[in-house]
């Protein structure tokens, strides 16, 4: 009878009974369909559970009735069992997967996993709000502060520019900006604990980690919302951001090419030539890039049209670039000069912001990307201008946006969504958003690939590719692109690179003719080879390969390597990207995301995974070119002594060196010898890794007589994906996977069934299996042992 009383009457009923059940003194809460709402500290709390594992916490000012619309989160509350129970002032709700503790005196919120252990808490009394004047809107700022154990390691936090990998200890204001490398904030973090927070809030941010406290403070905030995530692993947490902000796209197979740009082409004859002179060469290249003022001056910015007379017939451009079997991606800003059709109908719609941007001249204005209208105002003049001649790709800029002369008024500059202070750190977010899904209802032909300067969370899924800003060619800034890829990657955006060799060349007398920026264009190469995207870019300097030097010469000689270890790799870099969109993987692995068991490599920042195979070190100091002065004049070549990299080897694998075959236990740190050419680079026991034909571009030859290359020493398995390489039909189902699978007791390989199919797929092929010899290799080259077999598709076990 009971029971049936509590279903008749519901809620109110349930509350009333653990009242009386608790005690008189206990205060109340609610059930609500996802979680429990109660009202403390002068905030109304409510506590949901979006899925088993993932929480949203959201506080308000009492009474305020504010509910707020998420422009990051995508995912609507699952539903989820739950079991509430309240003991005193504390009540906790249980998924099958963690537990939430409230207290519903203090406010104060604790999470635990089933076990009982804590995971993650805030401290009592954390949260704040306090009034704020936003532009004559009345609001607040909304401050909550948390507690981390002494030896947690935490990561994240967006690109950030710094050497530090662990972000303990840093304090650092977020807010979007571009000064000597970009600033893309994302204020996801998360920590060796197998958890994540991410903090949706779009106005500047001040985060701060000390002894005392964790905190985002954030300048305005109607409310404090913030989502828990338990994953119980890196990849577990990066899994519950896209589920909540959306999953990342397969990319088109040609973006995992070689890309070339400069500052910019001048005229569309030095574009073409470009593209000619390295199929000429017999350099692999799959996208050239036309940088800005292809529309003439300033007061033209960015019209979206080949209005500079140096480019009298772009057509005739864009299909000599796709005659040689290459791609062309263009620049594309957020503002627009007085003198464009664009400006004149922004500006009829108040969709134009009122500060100075960049360049100064022209009126240049930057334009509300948080209005619908806007936007499809921008769009319909890229089909109209670009999209319509076939151009592949394109190339955001400046989506912080630029802000120059900044005045604190501003941000009081008012956008379709409030003021620009309230949002100004979500503008990539909504700049990106506007091209992807026009290029998604444009055509369904190409894949959208979007190069952008900077991020919010949630940008993965408009099939971005952050880049690091405009560098300066420095050894100490290409030193703080590793650690702040790594950071960036793990906010859930796995797409990043940067510009090759660095942006801005100030530093080296004679730019690329200088030897000693020779070595540091050639080292910052080898690190690009091993992230999402190999570009190269810089200002007012001509980096292609033959304006570096002549094939003989170092420089030239070690990019051809490296550009063709990245062709190599293509049926593996494809796989990782099915990995990323269907999986959540990530191509950029932070160390501890695989060896959080060995917590050496915490604070490592120089190292990292490379898909799950590669261990990647890139050598950041000259070793063999010196000069004197500010700027590196008169520089002298010693190749006398070849000079060592340290590395660590982390523990709980063998580790085989990929130049030599040699092999090492983990948990120990090698010295191994880089001579100009050489990238410490090793793989981990039990890779299966798939190489693929040489090639000119990446869709030259098709992958039907793969080298797939085993790694022994533990058990392991791949799956190689392959589709039509472009178009959306994936979505579908359209496309072929195989598993290979090596159980290194028996020696066995096994290819198992292919699944799936596609057009004009390779019904039979042959694989060359090679098994790395353990460490007999001389030079350069490991000693193998192989075989060729016939495969059609159906399973097949190979001993060795």
């Amino acid at each position: 009878m009971k029971m049936l009383l509590f279903k008749k009457i519901g809620c109110l009923f349930v509350w009333a009974t653990l009242m009386m059940s608790t005690g008189i003194n206990a205060q109340s809460y609610e059930r609500t369909g996802q979680g429990i709402k109660y009202s403390t500290q002068g905030m109304d709390v409510r506590i949901e559970f979006f899925a088993p594992e993932v929480i949203r916490v959201y506080k308000s000012p009492e009474n305020s009735c504010y509910n707020k619309n998420s422009l990051s989160v995508i995912k609507t509350p699952e539903k989820t069992d739950l079991v509430i129970n309240q003991q005193g002032e504390t009540v906790s709700v249980k998924s099958d997967v963690m537990l939430v503790s409230c207290n519903v005196k203090t406010g104060k919120i604790t999470f635990f996993d089933l076990t009982g252990s804590p995971l993650f808490t805030e401290k009592d009394y954390g949260a704040q709000f306090t009034r704020f004047n936003d532009a004559g809107n009345p609001t607040y700022s909304a401050r909550q502060a948390f507690l981390l154990e002494k030896d947690e390691a935490i990561y994240g936090l967006g690109q950030t520019q710094t050497n530090t990998m662990n972000q303990r200890n840093q304090k650092m204001l977020m807010r979007q900006k571009q000064h000597e490398g970009g600033y893309a904030y994302v204020p996801i973090m998360q920590s060796t604990k197998g958890y994540g927070l991410f903090w949706d809030n779009y106005s500047p941010t001040l985060f701060t980690d000390n002894p005392q406290e964790m905190s985002f403070d954030s300048e305005v905030g109607e409310c404090i919302d913030y989502y828990f995530m338990y994953g119980g692993s890196a990849d577990g947490v990066i899994a519950c951001i896209r589920e909540l902000t959306g999953q990342a796209p397969m990319y088109p197979l040609w973006a995992f090419g070689f890309f070339q740009s400069r500052e910019r082409y001048k005229s569309q004859q030095e574009t073409m030539e470009v593209v000619d002179e390295y199929r000429k060469r017999g350099i692999p290249l799959d996208c050239i890039i036309q940088d800005w003022q292809y529309w003439g001056p300033d007061s033209n910015w960015n019209s979206m049209n080949f209005d500079n007379p140096k480019f009298p017939e772009p057509q005739k451009m864009i299909d000599h670039i796709h005659s040689q079997n290459a791609k062309i991606m263009i620049s594309i800003w957020v503002s627009f000069g007085q003198d464009t059709k664009q400006y004149k109908e922004l500006k009829e719609i108040n969709g134009l912001f009122d500060f100075v941007t960049w360049p100064t001249n022209g009126g240049v204005r930057p334009y509300d990307a948080y209005n619908p209208k806007a936007r499809e105002i921008y769009t319909s003049h890229l089909n109209k201008g670009l999209a319509s001649k076939g151009i592949d790709a394109w190339w955001t800029d400046s989506t912080e946006p630029d802000h120059l002369d900044v005045k604190e008024e501003d941000f009081d500059v008012p956008t379709a969504m409030g003021t620009y202070r309230s949002v100004v750190n979500a503008f990539p977010l909504m700049a990106n958003k506007g091209v992807y899904e026009n290029q998604r209802n444009y055509t369904s032909d190409k894949r959208a690939l979007l190069l952008t300067r900077c991020a919010f969370a949630g940008q993965q899924r408009y099939a971005t590719n952050v880049w690091s800003g405009d560098l300066r060619s420095t050894w100490t800034v290409l030193k703080k692109q590793i650690p702040t890829g790594l950071n960036f990657s793990l906010t859930g955006i796995p797409y990043w690179n940067t510009d090759i060799g660095g942006f801005f060349l100030w530093d080296y007398e004679g730019g690329v003719s200088n030897k000693a920026y020779h070595e540091l264009y050639t080292r910052w190469f080898q690190y690009a080879t091993f992230t999402p995207m190999q570009r190269s870019h810089g200002s007012g300097v001509n980096k292609e390969i033959y304006n570096l030097g002549k094939k003989g010469d170092w420089v030239y000689d070690s990019e051809e390597k490296y550009i063709h270890l990245r062709y190599a790799l293509l049926p593996y870099l494809y796989s990782t990207g099915w990995e990323i969109t269907n999986h959540s993987g990530s191509m950029l692995r932070a160390l501890f995301m695989d060896f959080n068991h060995d917590s050496k490599v915490y604070n490592i920042g120089n190292q990292y995974m490379f898909g799950k195979a590669f261990l990647v070190t890139p050598v950041t100091d000259p070793m063999y070119v010196e000069g004197v002065g500010d700027k590196w004049e008169n520089p002298k070549e010693d190749f006398s002594v070849v000079k060592t990299q340290s590395v660590y080897l982390p523990e709980g694998s063998k580790w085989f060196d990929f130049w030599t075959g040699e092999v090492f236990n983990g948990g120990r740190t090698v010295n191994k010898e880089v001579p100009i050419d050489i990238i410490p680079l090793y793989v981990r026991a039990g890779s299966i890794i798939p190489f693929g034909p040489k090639v000119q571009y990446s869709t030259e030859k098709r992958w039907d007589n793969l080298e797939i290359r085993i790694y022994p020493g533990a058990d392991g398995e791949f799956v190689l994906y392959e589709d039509e390489n472009d178009n959306y039909n994936y979505e579908k189902g359209i496309y072929s996977t195989i598993k290979f699978a090596w159980n290194d007791l028996t020696k066995t390989l096994t290819i198992n069934n292919r699944e799936g199919h596609f057009p004009n797929m390779l019904k039979s092929r042959k694989f060359r299996l090679v098994i790395v010899d353990n460490g007999n290799g001389v030079g350069d080259e490991p000693s193998k042992v192989t075989k060729t077999i016939s495969y059609n598709g159906k399973v097949k076990s190979i001993r060795f």
